[in-house]
């Protein structure tokens, strides 16, 4: 599979990159609007691994992650529209709000994967949420990895993609509405890794 990573030079694209890489079954473009900086984080990782800008990046892709941070992902989705034309996209971002108390999910009742399915021609899928970039570093992870969809080959390619990167499961998580939960949850974990200077993921219990 050729995956390309938007905003693949950010912490969570560099990490998802080099997980993939030792892995060593997908042909990996890491895309940035910084296409030298692009081409040297693919120098870095090695393996199946090329750099080009974010456009370039989705050309002959099979499946695209957008990993750029919350409050860049609609601006960097409507950059790439044009040219990832149906390509499936996979958003990994969860729109939060830090307050002195705590973390909060974003108030819009909307999941920032729906707001990025309407600036885009293709499907998009939600998931992997809950990992994050620290937890990446070397072993799998042993936690279970949620991808959401209304598309089939786009939840396919997703969970294809999610099940190399956690040492739990990969687990189809339902509609793209399901997105608002997900993401939603991530603002839990946060809470939970602030209060207990942690790095927790999530494991399902109770299913096969």
């Amino acid at each position: 599979m050729k995956v390309a990573l938007i905003g693949g030079t950010g912490s969570f694209g560099l990490a998802l990159a080099a997980r993939l890489v030792a892995v060593g079954e997908d042909e990996i473009v890491i895309g940035s609007r910084d296409p030298e900086r692009a081409r040297a984080a693919a120098a870095e990782l090695g393996g199946r691994t090329t750099g080009a800008t974010n456009e370039d990046a989705v050309a002959g892709a099979d499946l695209a992650v957008l990993a750029v941070k919350a409050d860049a992902a609609l601006e960097t989705a409507r950059a790439i529209a044009a040219a990832i034309g149906d390509t499936p996209l996979l958003s990994v971002a969860s729109a939060l709000r830090f307050a002195g108390d705590g973390v909060r999910s974003d108030p819009d009742a909307r999941s920032l994967a729906e707001r990025v399915q309407d600036v885009v021609g293709g499907p998009v899928a939600a998931g992997l949420h809950s990992i994050a970039a620290v937890n990446l570093a070397g072993a799998p992870p042993d936690e279970d990895a949620f991808v959401c969809s209304d598309d089939p080959r786009a939840k396919e390619l997703a969970l294809s993609l999610a099940a190399k990167v956690v040492g739990g499961r990969a687990l189809d998580a339902g509609p793209l509405a399901s997105a608002r939960t997900l993401e939603g949850l991530t603002a839990v974990l946060v809470n939970l890794n602030r209060r207990y200077k942690a790095h927790a993921g999530i494991r399902i219990s109770g299913l096969p």
